[in-house]
């Protein structure tokens, strides 16, 4: 059993997903376990238990919730399926100018509800997300290939070099070609 952190206590409030399957709460007052983003009353932090793993939890006297099912990690809940298969199709189809409404029809759903629910599990929006799944992926191309930096844009999903400059230069400190340089030769393109 672990203290409850600041961290883990506010991950807890944000109903977010960082610490799942890595830690359990066990709450002493219900005598339950859940995962940290559980969307249950948030407890008191004095009734709080942090475990390692399920088991210890069980061990300790704690049965699993009913609402977030840490006793069957696969089984989602639908807000969870919603932002997983956005930051698949995000992650698949980065290189298009895919709109909020587009993700939204997609998936049937409302543009409010879908933007609500990526934001809570994942921190940002799904523009924040795909920006930075773009700005992953040229950092890449940056690294591993002689592409110009226009070309990368492109590749990325921007249609002009200096929109996609401005955004690697607002995401990192840093311009494209800078960001090339600063390399060293062990992490450079062969």
């Amino acid at each position: 059993m672990q203290d409850v952190t600041d961290e883990l206590y506010e991950t807890m409030k944000r109903r977010d997903t960082n610490f799942d399957g890595q830690l359990y709460i066990g709450i002493v007052s219900t005598g339950i376990v859940c995962f940290p983003s559980c969307r249950s009353r948030l407890p008191n932090r004095e009734n709080v238990r942090v475990f390692p793993g399920l088991d210890e939890a069980l061990r300790a006297g704690f049965r699993p919730c009913k609402r977030c099912k840490p006793d069957n990690p696969k089984q989602m809940s639908p807000d969870a399926e919603i932002a997983n298969r956005v930051l698949e199709i995000l992650t698949s189809r980065y290189q298009e100018a895919l709109t909020l409404q587009e993700l939204a029809d997609e998936l049937n759903v409302s543009p409010y509800h879908l933007q609500r629910t990526f934001k809570r599990f994942t921190g940002h929006s799904p523009a924040g997300g795909l920006r930075r799944i773009r700005m992953q992926r040229a950092q890449d191309y940056l690294r591993t290939t002689a592409d110009s930096v226009g070309a990368i844009a492109l590749r990325v999903g921007y249609e002009s070099a200096s929109h996609f400059s401005a955004t690697f230069r607002k995401e990192f400190g840093i311009c494209p070609h800078d960001y090339r340089s600063s390399l060293r030769p062990d992490q450079a393109r062969p």
